[in-house]
C-alpha cells in the first residue's frame, strides 16, 4: 500500500472516530500489505485489519482497542505499549513480536501463534488464550489469570517468580517444567 493511500485511510478513520461515524470512514485494511509500516501511536481503534500483513511494522503505543486483527501477520512487529484491549487476534501470527507493556485485556488470542514473543509486563487478564502457542515466549511480569490454563503450548517460556502459582495450575506444567525459565520480580522503584 502506498503511504499516501494509508495516510488518507487513517485521516478518514480519525474523522469517523471523532464524529461518531457521521463523517469519514472506518478504516478497512483487510488483507493490506503494511509490512514495515510506521504506525507508531496510530489510532486504529475498532479498525478492520483482518488478514493484514503487518510484519515488522512499528505499532508502538498504537491504539488498537477492539480492532479486528484476526489472521493478521504481525511477526517481529513492535507493539510495545499498544492498547489491544478487546482486540480480535484469533489465529494471528505474532512470532517474535514485541508486546512489552501492551494491554491485551479481554483480547481474543485463540489459536494465536506467539512463539518467542516478548510479553514482559503485558496485561493478559481475561484474554482468550485457548490453544495459543506461547512456546519460548518471555512472559516475565505479565499479568494473567485462570485463562492461562487454556494455553496450548508454553515449553521453553520465561516467567517471573510471582507467576508460579498460575503456571503450575496448567495441566501440562509437569511435562514442560524442566524447560521453563524463571526470573526474579523487579521491585518498583520508590
Amino acid at each position: 500500500m502506498e503511504p499516501s493511500e494509508l495516510k488518507a485511510i487513517l485521516e478518514d478513520h480519525r474523522l469517523w472516530l471523532k464524529s461518531d461515524g457521521k463523517q469519514g470512514k472506518r478504516a478497512n485494511l483487510q488483507g493490506a500489505n503494511l509490512q514495515g509500516a510506521d504506525l507508531e501511536r496510530a489510532n486504529l481503534r475498532v479498525a478492520y485489519l483482518y488478514d493484514a500483513n503487518l510484519q515488522g511494522a512499528n505499532l508502538q503505543g498504537a491504539n488498537l482497542y477492539s480492532a479486528n486483527l484476526q489472521n493478521a501477520k504481525l511477526a517481529d512487529a513492535d507493539l510495545r505499549g499498544a492498547n489491544l484491549q478487546g482486540a480480535g487476534l484469533g489465529s494471528a501470527y505474532l512470532r517474535g513480536a514485541n508486546l512489552r507493556g501492551a494491554n491485551l485485556r479481554g483480547a481474543n488470542l485463540r489459536v494465536a501463534y506467539l512463539r518467542v514473543a516478548y510479553l514482559q509486563g503485558a496485561n493478559l487478564r481475561s484474554a482468550n488464550l485457548r490453544s495459543a502457542n506461547l512456546g519460548g515466549a518471555d512472559l516475565g511480569g505479565a499479568t494473567f489469570d485462570l485463562n492461562f490454563k487454556q494455553v496450548l503450548l508454553f515449553a521453553n517460556a520465561t516467567f517471573s517468580e510471582d507467576q508460579i502459582a498460575w503456571v503450575c495450575l496448567h495441566p501440562r506444567y509437569p511435562e514442560w517444567a524442566d524447560t521453563l525459565k524463571w526470573v526474579k520480580v523487579e521491585a518498583d522503584a520508590a
